[in-house]
């Protein structure tokens, strides 16, 4: 253990972030963690990162006591957390942490991107940027319920619950960062939304574009809907964003169906990460 002080910090622009810096009795800086309060439930996203010269001296335990009692007074029952440099994991499971989810990653190089994709009978697609227009908003907060079945794994996965005002907190929060929401929504012949998909651009048009989530009502499965929505949707973000080069999207293992999905539309996989979990007391 070498001496060291533990310092909150706030960032008056992201309330529910919480973090911390731990730093060398000296001033050097030691490490970092943040603290993502959800919106709904009890599971709390984490990241802790500790400088590699200053790693096995109990700065990152330190950091995590400091986050931990934190949650636990916001009412956080879980922490989750995505492992990504060398040592993590060992870390992880070192304190109380366990695998609950197993993620592959995939990127589709839009250069090389040929997405073809029939139709499906008896529905038409909708497309729009930012906020959902104001006669799609009702049907689209019931198909959020959509993803409230995907694979999570052994994760407290809570669903959320969706009206208007959030829908468009989410679009909001997205054209802040200066970025762009892109959502393509297969509707039934009566105006109802059966299924969608949502894309974030970066600010700048440029790089890499993240796959939010794709999702298909119980009753509509089984017909190629999420395939449909997910071909359209990249030939539209090609014309409209010419200097993108790639999409990503991160997909659950046990979440077959998305893969092969991604997989006919030519997604890669680029790597793989496991989801950590730490259960705190009631």
């Amino acid at each position: 253990m070498i001496a060291m002080h533990v310092t909150p910090l706030i960032d008056p622009a992201h309330r529910e972030r919480f973090a911390w810096l731990a730093a060398g009795d000296d001033g050097r800086p030691l490490g970092t963690a943040f603290l993502w309060l959800p919106a709904a439930g009890h599971t709390a996203d984490v990241q802790i990162t500790v400088h590699p010269a200053e790693r096995r001296q109990g700065v990152g335990t330190r950091l995590l006591e400091a986050l931990t009692g934190a949650a636990a007074e916001h009412g956080i029952r879980a922490l989750l957390t995505e492992p990504v440099r060398p040592g993590e994991d060992g870390f992880c499971r070192a304190r109380g942490f366990r695998e609950v989810l197993a993620l592959t990653y995939t990127r589709l190089a839009l250069k090389d991107a040929e997405p073809v994709a029939e139709p499906v009978p008896g529905y038409r697609l909708a497309h729009w940027e930012g906020a959902v227009p104001a006669e799609l908003a009702d049907t689209f907060v019931q198909a959020r319920s959509a993803m409230d079945d995907m694979p999570m794994g052994d994760t407290a996965y809570v669903t959320l619950a969706w009206d208007v005002t959030r829908l468009h907190a989410v679009a909001e929060a997205v054209a802040k960062r200066g970025e762009t929401l892109c959502t393509t929504a297969a509707i039934t012949p009566d105006g109802t939304m059966a299924g969608f998909t949502e894309l974030v651009v970066p600010a700048e048009g440029a790089g890499d574009a993240q796959h939010y989530g794709t999702g298909v009502l119980p009753a509509h499965r089984g017909r190629g809907l999420a395939r449909w929505m997910k071909a359209a949707q990249i030939s539209r973000v090609r014309a409209n964003f010419p200097r993108l080069d790639g999409l990503l999207a991160d997909t659950a293992d046990s979440n077959t169906a998305m893969r092969r999905t991604n997989g006919s539309l030519g997604y890669v996989p680029t790597h793989r990460s496991l989801l950590y979990q730490r259960d705190l007391p009631a």
